[in-house]
């Protein structure tokens, strides 16, 4: 559209494109601050994020360097363990490991009932013996039963 086709000047060949191109400059010029206050908060923002990561790394470097210190602490109690978990293993590995709970099952079931009722008659051949040593003819009885003492 030419700019100047209602004023009666006669038309000059290039100007109008010349006036878009102007104008199309003049609008991006305009827009030119508000893109610059964007592009600066970007920028603030991406200085803030690197702030952020750069302090995230220093605390994995410290974190890290720590770990290093516990694994070296570490390491040479852990190797002279090796051998004899190796041994452990070995045992583990027999089959005759594999019997051991069957075994305390049936040592369980079988004497430790045998072991309760022994206790039982201990404790009653002592209440007799107890018993018959106070009625024994001549005999003082226990220190605790005379109290006269």
């Amino acid at each position: 559209m030419d700019p100047f086709r209602g004023l009666g000047l006669p038309r000059i060949p290039g100007l109008s494109e010349l006036v878009d191109v102007l104008q199309k400059q003049t609008e991006a010029l305009a827009q030119l601050p508000r893109t610059m206050a964007d592009l600066n908060v970007a920028v603030r923002e991406l200085i803030a994020a690197t702030r952020v990561a750069t302090e995230t790394i220093a605390s994995a470097q410290r974190t890290a360097e720590r770990l290093e210190g516990l694994v070296e602490e570490l390491e040479e109690p852990v190797r002279a363990l090796r051998p004899g978990l190796e041994r452990v293993g070995r045992v583990l590995d027999d089959p005759a490991i594999d019997t051991v709970p069957d075994t305390l099952r049936t040592v369980a079931d079988d004497l430790l009932p045998l072991v309760h009722g022994l206790r039982q008659a201990t404790d009653r051949v002592g209440s007799v013996t107890g018993l018959l040593r106070r009625h024994a003819p001549g005999a003082k009885g226990r220190p605790e039963d005379d109290l006269s003492g």
